[in-house]
């Protein structure tokens, strides 16, 4: 009997392995780039909901927005017209506070870029990113 035996050799696996080395370097970028594409639009409807929502709590509250140590309360709970959460009048507003999709937390302050995931200014009621100087201008 007389058997032919038929394989890949060396050379045709490690050119296989190597055309497939090719195509990973070529799609894994586009995926980190539409990941970074998806965050990004996450965080700007995040933007529009907080914005109109306080511009919402602003005309039910003569003309206020919630002072920043109570932001989350007067967002997410009830509030009488002078903002007290113990009033059931108003809101909520929000579910929850959104988390930043860049840091990962939902934290709100009023200090410097990188100091938390959320800038509030209670005065003027602007909110946004506080994660870089780009996002800030968002």
């Amino acid at each position: 009997m007389n058997r032919t035996r038929s394989a890949f050799t060396l050379v045709e696996i490690l050119i296989v392995v190597i055309i497939l080395g090719i195509l990973a370097a070529i799609v894994i970028p586009q995926f980190t780039e539409a990941s970074n594409d998806a965050r990004l639009s996450s965080m700007t409807s995040d933007l529009q909901t907080v914005r109109s929502q306080l511009e919402l709590y602003k005309v039910q509250h003569l003309d206020k927005y919630p002072a920043l140590d109570t932001f989350e309360a007067e967002m997410t709970g009830t509030t009488d017209i002078n903002g007290d959460t113990t009033g059931t009048d108003f809101g909520p507003y929000l579910h929850r506070v959104p988390t930043n999709p860049f840091t990962n937390t939902n934290d709100v302050g009023s200090g410097e870029v990188g100091s938390s995931a959320w800038y509030y200014d209670a005065t003027t009621g602007a909110f946004h990113a506080n994660d870089t100087d780009a996002h800030a201008a968002l």
